[in-house]
């Protein structure tokens, strides 16, 4: 089984990923991590990345080509990606993730990744909404894509008030009802 989770900065998606592929046992891939090092291995921020990314499509590519290859190559995991549905359309469940502005803000800034913290909440907002940008313009540039457009998913839910683990019983009992569709 191959899961996909899309959504917003901020909306869990990289927890929510690891606890259902630990749940699920299978294996979990995080293109936000591999992101969040192509930018540390480079000295700069998220945003300077994107703003990077912007105008360098390479960086796009390489990630992009990773998720493909992980679509050709593998059959059981869950990977937290904005682009997983579109370069994964085989999936077998796709799940998307948002939450509350202020909220999403405030995850980020009581997280450990200091590529995207503040010290300001206003900031971080500011910060997520520059970063939802670049990536809504690079999208539909590169691949005339919205990963935004929650139509596109399987299961939408909003973790502004859910614990991660709730969200996770949530996805599960969404696949078990399909499941039995079939």
């Amino acid at each position: 089984m191959i899961i996909t989770i899309g959504g917003r900065a901020g909306s869990g998606k990289s927890t929510v990923a690891k606890l259902l592929a630990k749940r699920l046992n299978l294996k979990v891939y995080s293109m936000g991590d591999l992101t969040r090092r192509i930018a540390e291995e480079r000295r700069i921020s998220l945003i300077e990345l994107n703003r990077l990314q912007e105008r360098d499509p390479s960086i796009d590519t390489e990630i992009d080509n990773l998720q493909r290859e992980l679509g050709r190559k593998e059959n059981d995991f869950v990977i937290d990606s904005r682009l997983g549905i579109l370069f994964i359309p085989m999936a077998d469940f796709k799940v998307f993730l948002d939450a509350n502005e202020i909220v999403r803000a405030k995850r980020i800034l009581n997280d450990a990744r200091t590529l995207e913290r503040s010290t300001e909440l206003n900031d971080t907002v500011a910060k997520l909404r520059e970063r939802e940008e670049s990536e809504i313009k690079r999208y539909r540039q590169y691949y005339s894509f919205n990963c935004y457009d929650k139509d596109k998913y399987d299961i939408v839910i909003n973790t502004s008030i859910l614990l991660p683990e709730e969200v996770v019983e949530l996805i599960v009992k969404k696949i078990e009802n399909e499941n039995k569709k079939e």
